[in-house]
């Protein structure tokens, strides 16, 4: 059993939010450092593409230990001990100096990743339910927030040209002692006696598989946009380099925002209708976005994009969270489905692009952005 007090729901709500801070933090640190990671392996692009699919595969094939771990240590436990090993594996990648020492690092580090995740999206889903009201999509807002901050600071250290594992070492620290602070606060819930273990290995429950499909939707929008929107300004709008990074920057901004400020429109209009109208607004930026006469309708598009798919994960964990006895292995079963996604958009849709065209490309995001207006019905949690 855990606290159950009002006070300390609400300081786990805060803390778990840090959480989510400190997690996103170590993305953002360690993404602008990988021209040097590749400088430091010689990796080519190709090579380069090859390893930055190693963190999706580990996170994948590590999420179903989970509720395992959970369940074992206590949810106060597992996180501090996750979310630890977490920031400490930002440091794995600077010390690698061939692609095969690159690909074994990001798929550790990965597989860290994904683990921590899945605990801290349950205790998300768990404090939800006893504040009886929406918090999932401020938890991820704060997830990019932390990105962006990540991402701040890699930048400063990359301009300065700090050694990549003098950065990544000064900021696993600092983090890692950070993520052991805030942990301290979050609920601590154990099983009941009588509880049955969860699998060593649990596969998605089939609850899970539709949320999970429309999870899908959402992360194949945003890994296209994130990794294609300044190619499209470039190379189909013939922008300069820097006009097509706005694309870039407007999409991430929308999304930090709208997840920031989301769960206020799910409260009021509940889950169901924020993913519908959600996916309404990705589909009419993607549109926009495909049919842009203009760089400045494209960049609107992507920001469209951005605020249309901001609040579909959250809801989609706070959903799967609310179904079958176990959230963690729900959870481990929806973020495996959209990790899997977010590994593989960005090169279906470079394959897309290189045997058809990059609007093309964008006309299947589009579509998928729509889909989410179809599938919005698994969104339901019974709050």
């Amino acid at each position: 059993m855990g606290e159950t007090s009002t006070a300390a729901v609400r300081r786990a709500r805060v803390a778990v939010a840090a959480v989510f801070l400190v997690h996103g933090s170590v993305v953002g640190s360690f993404a602008t450092r990988i021209p040097s990671l590749q400088d430091q392996t010689g990796a080519s692009a190709g090579q380069l593409g090859l390893a930055l699919a190693f963190p999706a595969i580990g996170a994948a094939l590590a999420m179903p230990l989970a509720g395992r771990v959970s369940h074992r240590f206590g949810t106060r436990t597992a996180l501090s001990g996750l979310l630890a090993l977490w920031t400490l594996s930002l440091v794995l990648p600077s010390l690698a100096t061939s692609l095969l020492a690159l690909c074994a690092a990001l798929f550790a580090y990965g597989a860290a990743s994904g683990l921590a995740d899945v605990v801290m999206n349950a205790l998300g889903v768990e404090i939800e339910k006893r504040m009886g009201r929406s918090i999932m999509s401020g938890l991820h807002g704060m997830w990019s927030a932390g990105a962006l901050a990540g991402s701040a600071t890699g930048t400063v250290a990359a301009h300065f040209a700090v050694p990549v594992m003098l950065h990544h070492i000064a900021a696993a620290a600092v983090l890692t002692v950070a993520g052991l602070l805030v942990c301290r606060q979050v609920l601590d819930l154990h099983p009941e006696a009588d509880d049955v273990p969860p699998p060593r290995f649990a596969l998605p429950p089939r609850s899970a598989l539709l949320v999970g499909a429309v999870g899908f939707c959402a992360v194949f929008a945003e890994g296209a946009s994130l990794d294609w929107s300044a190619v499209y300004l470039r190379d189909v709008l013939s922008t300069s380099a820097g006009t097509a990074a706005v694309a870039t920057t407007g999409f991430a901004l929308t999304m930090t925002i709208a997840r920031l400020l989301g769960d206020r429109a799910v409260d009021r209009f509940g889950p169901v209708r924020s993913v519908r109208a959600s996916g309404l607004i990705a589909a009419v930026g993607g549109l926009l976005v495909v049919v842009a006469p203009h760089p400045a309708v494209a960049v609107t598009g992507f920001g469209l994009i951005g605020l249309g798919i901001a609040v579909v994960v959250p809801l989609a964990f706070a959903a799967a969270g609310h179904k079958g006895p176990d959230p963690s292995q729900a959870i481990a079963g929806v973020a495996t489905i959209t990790y899997t996604s977010g590994l593989v958009a960005p090169s279906l849709i470079g394959l897309i692009a290189q045997s058809t065209s990059l609007t093309v490309s964008f006309m299947v995001v589009t579509a998928l952005a729509a889909l989410l207006a179809v599938g919005a019905g698994a969104m339901r949690t019974g709050r």
